[in-house]
């Protein structure tokens, strides 16, 4: 029997997976497919790594080692729907939660002195931060938005806020003594083994990471944080944000750079509030509370010093946060500020947001004010910069006219700088670090300082030669321009150049387009275009992948959950994302207070259809084919009868849509011609639930308005969240039939 495998994550897909996942069952059960759950919920991860301590009924498989090796099968049909990225207070929160549903669980050991200690946290390690993505992504990344997706953004635009000529908005970011000032890169000639050694001031050498894997081709970089440069940095921007009146507002990515965004944080926190640390820090230290974790993180545990230090703390800080300059804020209403959590504020989505919010963000008393978007590495600021350059000379775009940005992203086995956590390192002391090869000869290094931040990746030749031929082929099919977003000037881009160069040799490229141009010039080429209503491919790295992916969608379709998001996996397998969930978070309090979803399972359409279309050519399964193409017509007309899920109570919701969804599916189905045997099976479905459309409808109504008990935030009791899901028995009954 076909196979997909149907991710069970977290938050907001996570519940909207136990309205859905039964209508997936139900219809594609005639053709021959079983959908099959497994289990990389932030939650599960964590019970996965200690089945020793667990009771067996507790215990769970390692679900993601075993969706890693099924990637790089030609089997592999995944569906992969959002997850957390779990910061370390996100992890806390949830082993707490798991503590208190009787897991026998550590507690997350910030500063292991024990072995065993040294070993919880080796555990927890595995599973914070980008834990699912480098695992399952054996492929390159193909991400656009569908054609019936722009059709409704252009036919039914979302808003945007007007630009000021004379918006005081700019990206602040550091010239030297970052990362991409301090980037070195080779290309090893041939399979290896290699070593990460720190040579101390003293001639000592200390190993930081051993027996590192590398094959010929392959691309190596390494660079460094100069933390004095940092700091400095963020002091300046600190003051230049006073002097301005503008609100400073620090963007990083703390979840997929699980170990240094963490830490260019915490140096964020602890230069806003210089002062305070200056004063209290070794308490705070000994207290165990540290600024990576944020404000929050050390506000929350302020109970461990003596009250009266504790009443000083806190005073000290609220003194500072009622100076200037105003903090941007996560959410006003509850003084949460963009330094309180680490992964409150995540750049991909807080920029495009600010950008299409006419550069505003929303300061201390709620207002919308111009900031000083504070991004230190300045690898990829200048993408936003220049956006900002084009919308404060011409305006906002208009979704109704504007061209598209799909995206080539070169994201197969852990390329760039997301494969780079295992080699990140906080040094002890001053030194060299070097990258050595078996044979101990140097082929990277750089002189450091204690406190700086080191890190190596590596991206593979297969995975190089695989992302240019993607890019070819979505060129020759949509006969848009394909522009690489490389920089001839930084080491590791020029690496690739000279292998773009190469494998494009391989491929058929007459009459197409195919340019390489550094990011920033490649913005201004794209939005260019874009203002004239022309698509343009951008063919990018892994962190480039990830934030035009979100930029460019924020701004065409309103959302990069509309998205659509292929991975060809190297195997000949497929990975079929479903969108971003950042906003996953309100959406569960929503649901826990009033019983309402505003969860849009919109990407969970568009990837099933895919999902689907891949297993029709991969087993010739004709039934598979019809259902896809069904499927896509029904999400279209999801969109365009207004059935998507609405804002506010009393509307429709998640479980709405997708009782339309299956009453769209199922009336595609019974009226097609190409299969008269499934016509025939959908045909008394198609009637039954037209039939009963106005029952349902407001069954699933008049189950809102009320608190909904889901019996956890990380790990939702699967009873009480199916009761919530599926609160329609009519529609449940009708669905149930045909499985």
């Amino acid at each position: 029997m076909a196979k997909i495998i149907y991710t069970k994550t977290d938050e907001a897909p996570l519940l909207a997976t136990y309205s859905l996942k039964p209508i997936i069952e139900a219809f594609t059960s005639a053709a021959g497919v079983d959908v099959e759950t497994r289990d990389i919920s932030l939650a599960g991860r964590i019970i996965s790594q200690f089945g020793d301590r667990l009771t067996p009924e507790q215990q769970l498989p390692d679900a993601l080692a075993e969706l890693g090796q099924l990637a790089t099968t030609p089997e592999a049909n995944i569906i992969k729907l959002p997850n957390i990225s779990a910061s370390v207070p996100q992890l806390k929160a949830a082993v707490a939660e798991l503590q208190s549903q009787g897991f026998d669980l550590p507690d997350y050991p910030e500063n292991p002195t024990t072995d065993e200690e040294r070993d919880a946290r080796a555990r927890y390690d595995k599973v914070k931060g980008s834990a699912v993505n480098p695992v399952l992504r054996e492929g390159n990344s193909d991400r656009r938005a569908p054609a019936a997706v722009k059709g409704y953004a252009r036919s039914f635009p979302h808003s945007m806020g007007a630009w000021s000529p004379d918006s005081k908005t700019e990206v602040a970011t550091m010239s030297t003594g970052d990362f991409a000032s301090n980037e070195t890169s080779v290309v090893l000639e041939a399979d290896d083994t290699l070593t990460i050694q720190l040579v101390g001031a003293d001639g000592g050498t200390t190993v930081l990471k051993e027996s590192i894997p590398v094959l010929a081709g392959e691309v190596v970089d390494a660079t460094f944080m100069d933390v004095a440069a940092l700091r400095t940095f963020l002091d300046e921007q600190v003051q230049r944000a006073a002097d301005a009146d503008v609100l400073f507002s620090l963007h990083l990515k703390a979840t997929m750079m699980k170990v240094s965004d963490p830490i260019i944080f915490g140096h964020a926190v602890e230069v806003f509030f210089a002062d305070v640390f200056a004063r209290y820090g070794e308490q705070l230290a000994a207290a165990g509370l540290t600024a990576d974790n944020g404000l929050a993180g050390i506000l929350s545990g302020l109970d461990a010093l003596p009250a009266d230090v504790r009443d000083e703390v806190r005073s000290a800080f609220e003194a500072r946060l009622a100076e200037a300059p105003r903090l941007s804020m996560v959410n006003s209403d509850r003084g949460i500020t963009n330094l309180h959590v680490p992964s409150d504020v995540i750049i991909d989505a807080s920029m495009p947001a600010m950008i299409r919010n006419g550069g505003k963000l929303w300061g201390p008393q709620g207002e919308e004010s111009d900031t000083l978007a504070v991004i230190p590495d300045h690898s990829y600021a200048g993408i936003y910069q220049a956006v900002i350059d084009d919308c404060r000379t011409n305006g906002a775009y208009d979704p109704t006219t504007m061209g598209s940005v799909p995206n080539v992203g070169l994201m197969a086995q852990k390329a760039e700088e997301y494969g780079s956590h295992d080699k990140t390192f906080e040094l002890a002391g001053a030194g060299t670090v070097q990258v050595v090869d078996s044979s101990g000869a140097v082929l990277l290094e750089h002189q450091v300082q204690a406190g700086d931040i080191w890190r190596a990746c590596q991206t593979k030749d297969a995975a190089i030669r695989d992302w240019v031929k993607l890019a070819v082929e979505r060129a020759r099919i949509t006969g848009a321009p394909a522009v690489f977003w490389l920089d001839r000037e930084r080491a590791h881009d020029a690496n690739l150049i000279s292998k773009v160069q190469e494998y494009l040799g391989e491929h058929d490229t007459d009459g197409l387009q195919i340019e390489i141009m550094s990011p920033d010039e490649a913005t201004t080429f794209s939005v260019e275009r874009i203002r004239r209503g022309e698509d343009t491919i951008s063919v990018t790295g892994n962190v480039l992948r990830d934030y035009n992916t979100d930029l460019f969608p924020i701004l065409e379709v309103g959302t990069s959950a509309k998205m659509l998001s292929v991975v060809p996996l190297m195997n000949g397998g497929g990975l079929f994302e479903t969108g971003a969930g950042g906003s996953a978070p309100k959406h569960v309090q929503q649901l826990q207070k009033e019983n309402y979803l505003r969860w849009d399972s919109l990407g969970e359409f568009l990837a099933l259809a895919e999902s689907l279309r891949h297993l029709a050519r991969k087993d010739d399964n004709a039934r598979a084919a019809v259902l896809a193409e069904t499927l896509d017509r029904a999400t279209e007309k999801v969109l365009t009868e207004g059935r998507s899920p609405a804002r506010r109570l009393g509307q429709i919701d998640n479980r709405g849509s997708h009782f339309y969804l299956a009453l769209y599916w199922a009336q595609g189905l019974a009226g097609q011609s190409e299969d008269p045997e499934l016509a025939s099976r959908f045909a008394a479905v198609a009637q039954a639930l037209a039939e009963n459309e106005q029952t349902i409808s407001q069954e699933l109504l008049d189950a809102q308005g009320s608190p909904a008990d889901i019996g956890g935030y990380f790990r939702p009791d699967d009873a009480k969240a199916t009761q919530v899901m599926r609160p329609s028995a009519t529609f449940n009954q009708v669905i149930d039939s045909l499985r």
